[in-house]
């Protein structure tokens, strides 16, 4: 698999060399012919966009998240229903599975959708995959049978992995010290439709049926792609430069101009080929990177760990109906939003605060210590969680502990996002693939492995072994944060610092 020859040395300028003196009225290099962004200042350069049109893409990438958490969330407080409606009978696996399939497709869809973007940019793949979300929606609203409904899940999923470029696209616009507060506010309406999308889907089911729920889904999606098509704009660099490149090559007649990324002169589908595998090279070329994305995988794990079983326990224990249930989930999101407010506040100021005190040299692993207080957090609220209905606590002790597993989960989590936009650089939304590929096994097959422990063992037993299993994992962030920095100089496709 030959792909270092196009590895970019990010020890070294990402767009030329520096010392070639800048053409700003042609928008060039004028001793290499090398296309390139003002230094001083440029309206095409997404980092040099007004910061009111860039949070106004935020704004719009939070939006598109919301309507992607609240279309998957929105079926759990149904799900048993559901299977039992089109099915005839109750099927607890088919339900987890109606459940976390969504996972599965988003485990297919990053491995071709962020290395294409790379190639053709986020827009085209951005708007081609939300399309196809709102298509897949309505044929799982008209879906005759289990498999069929089943299978368009799967396809959701498979189409709402553009969510991989969220943090491509901050990290695209924002430098580092500013990527944390963004990326902490597009987090903050996921939770939104995690809160909402149970309560609200719960009281239609109850009301007028299952169906009408995906229909409102469709519509929120149709309403969202339509503000990316007008609003949205190009933000990676490489189609940026290569359209600039090719424009003044028209204009000017001069045909050795180019952008520093077409040096290499591949042909598309060489490019596309290898833009495709380049998540499995980077995954397998950065231990850190598989470590952080085990990690995190099993943190955001718990998420649908919470989903798949809170209903069960709010029916067998406290005896609530599906739109009852659909409000405890709120308190998933109350202590979500908690740990997003924690990240909003302080990542950056962690950063910058680590940076400033290391002789001003700023190291990704400087985002880590929020995802250390996780680690070690997650284990004991996963016990906490089991024990409430083991013995028979009351509602609110429930509701603690729903709350509890949110907050830890994103404490656990979000931050690895921004660790890793900082690592990548210019391959972000591949490595970025890496951690939601393992994420989303994980968020498929694990709920799957817990009903069975709950039946063995018990709720309380059962969560305690989950609990014991993560605090194996809770080092890792810690040695990646005392370590990361030499570990990821083993990987060509990370930054040097």
């Amino acid at each position: 698999m030959a792909t270092t020859a196009t590895v970019v040395d990010e020890a070294q300028p990402l767009l030329g060399n520096e010392s070639l003196r800048y053409d700003g009225a042609n928008g060039k290099n004028r001793q290499a012919d090398i296309v390139d962004f003002d230094p001083e200042g440029d309206e095409e350069n997404p980092m040099d966009w007004p910061t009111a049109y860039k949070w106004g893409i935020v704004a719009l990438l939070a939006f598109m998240a919301f309507t992607v958490t609240f279309t998957c969330i929105s079926l759990v407080p149904v799900a048993n229903e559901i299977i039992k409606d089109i099915g005839g009978k109750e099927n607890k696996s088919a339900s987890v599975l109606l459940v976390t399939i969504w996972e599965l497709g988003e485990a297919a869809g990053p491995l071709f959708i962020a290395p294409l973007s790379e190639v053709f940019g986020r827009y085209p793949v951005l708007n081609i995959a939300n399309i196809g979300f709102v298509g897949v929606t309505l044929m799982a609203s008209f879906s005759p049978s289990v498999g069929v409904l089943i299978a368009a899940r799967f396809l959701t999923g498979l189409s709402v992995s553009s969510n991989v470029l969220n943090p491509a696209i901050v990290g695209d616009m924002f430098i580092s010290e500013h990527r944390g507060a963004a990326m902490s506010c597009i987090m903050v309406c996921p939770l939104l439709g995690g809160a909402f999308g149970p309560a609200i889907a719960g009281a239609i089911a109850d009301n007028l049926g299952w169906r009408p729920v995906l229909w409102i889904c469709a519509t929120i999606a149709g309403v969202c792609e339509l503000l990316l098509l007008t609003c949205f704009r190009e933000t990676f660099k490489v189609p940026i430069l290569r359209r600039r490149a090719a424009r003044l090559r028209k204009e000017t007649g001069n045909e050795n101009l180019k952008s520093n990324f077409e040096i290499t002169n591949q042909n598309s589908t060489a490019q596309i080929w290898e833009s495709i595998m380049r998540p499995v090279v980077i995954f397998a070329s950065s231990g850190v990177l598989q470590a952080m994305s085990i990690f995190g995988s099993v943190s955001f794990t718990f998420f649908y760990v919470v989903s798949t079983t809170l209903p069960d326990i709010c029916k067998e224990f406290y005896g609530l109906n599906p739109t009852e249930t659909g409000f405890v989930f709120i308190s998933s999101s109350v202590g979500s939003l908690i740990s997003v407010v924690i990240c909003n506040r302080l990542l950056d100021r962690i950063y910058i605060h680590l940076r400033d005190t290391h002789k001003g040299v700023g190291l990704p692993e400087y985002r880590l210590p929020l995802v250390i207080v996780g680690g070690f957090t997650i284990p004991l609220c996963a016990a906490f969680y089991g024990w409430v209905p083991a013995l028979h606590l009351p509602l609110t002790a429930c509701l603690a502990a729903v709350a509890l597993m949110g907050a830890t989960g994103m404490l656990g989590f979000l931050p690895v996002m921004s660790y890793v936009v900082d690592a990548f650089g210019l391959y972000s939304a591949s490595a970025m693939t890496a951690i939601i590929v393992v994420r989303c096994l994980m968020g498929t097959f694990l709920p799957l492995v817990t009903q069975p422990l709950v039946e063995r063992l018990g709720w309380g037993w059962a969560f305690t072994v989950l609990g014991a299993f993560t605090m194996c994992l809770a080092p890792i962030p810690a040695l990646a944060m005392r370590y990361g920095a030499k570990w990821r100089q083993r990987s060509s496709y990370t930054k040097a610092e």
